[in-house]
């Protein structure tokens, strides 16, 4: 799953922030939205009146981009993010430099999407906030390292800066699913549960690897390295989906996102769903979604 992230990045911002300042982040319309402090520490303040203190070698990821408010300290006025001149260095990344002119904390962030209905689905499964110290044992030496790297890359910018930052970023949003994922205690059944299962999840792997193999119960069962009947029975235990059933939303689901990228014909994306003729396709598509292939491609 992590491998089909596809993770597309919107926009990156390296702030320097000085006290008293205070950042409204609005609502980023479910993308994925990093905050990693890199020096100093701020307060990150939730719609539900909650609040998370960040400091430099932390970071939380928002999966799903509601927004919250980030100070210095609880009080400090607010400014809308938008509002904030920054110095633009190319579409996607900018600088900015903000505040009262007291103590500096540093930041990167990244406000990212996903391109793949896999990954929307697990983002849509992942919770409210996910938080990454990178001074816990769990977190991987390499996550501090990596935070001390864009400490310095922000504060001393060279030739390739702007490549490097939102890289990493990249990998920190992984990193930080990755983590909640390896440590989330209430995964006992469900899509996610399934995924981490020995043998169902080697079997979904392969499905998901290659939806338009023409897959069968038996076949899937033969990935997972179990009889048939005790594969069907696993499977629909964690999922609450026949295998079938499972399969074939799962083939629409992509076809959905084919449809509305609008560049590949009706054919390959027939192919890709694993039928052999439009006609057929359009007939599956329909009976599960409740709409033709065209209207959804003409939105």
């Amino acid at each position: 799953m992590l491998h089909l992230l596809q993770l597309t990045g919107t926009f990156y911002c390296v702030p320097e922030l000085s006290a008293p300042w205070g950042i409204a982040v609005p609502d980023l319309d479910r993308q994925l939205v990093l905050i990693a402090v890199t020096e100093g520490a701020c307060l990150v303040e939730f719609e539900d009146g909650k609040d998370l203190p960040l400091s430099a070698g932390q970071l939380v990821l928002l999966p799903h981009g509601r927004p919250v408010d980030i100070r210095d300290k609880p009080g400090s006025s607010l400014t809308p993010l938008f509002n904030i001149p920054a110095t633009r260095h190319s579409p996607q990344f900018e600088t900015m430099v903000h505040g009262g002119g007291g103590a500096v904390t540093r930041m990167t962030c990244g406000v990212l999407k996903v391109d793949h209905a896999a990954a929307d689905r697990l983002v849509s499964l992942l919770p409210r906030a996910i938080f990454l110290d990178s001074y816990e044992p769990r977190a991987g030496a390499w996550v501090k390292t990596t935070l001390t790297y864009l400490a310095e890359e922000a504060r001393n910018p060279r030739p390739g800066g702007e490549t490097v930052l939102t890289r990493l970023t990249d990998i920190l949003v992984v990193q930080a699913i990755r983590g909640w994922l390896e440590n989330a205690d209430n995964l006992a059944t469900g899509w996610l549960a399934a995924l981490r299962d020995p043998k169902i999840g080697r079997a979904l792997q392969a499905f998901h690897q290659s939806p338009e193999t023409g897959w069968t119960v038996a076949g899937l069962a033969s990935a997972a390295g179990m009889s048939r009947s005790a594969f069907a029975a696993r499977f629909k235990s964690l999922t609450g989906e026949g295998t079938m059933e499972y399969v074939s939303h799962w083939r629409m689901q992509l076809a959905r996102a084919d449809l509305r990228q609008g560049e590949l014909s009706l054919a390959e994306i027939a192919a890709r769903a694993g039928y052999e003729s439009e006609a057929a396709f359009s007939r599956a598509f329909k009976k599960l979604t409740g709409r033709t292939p065209g209207s959804v491609r003409r939105g």
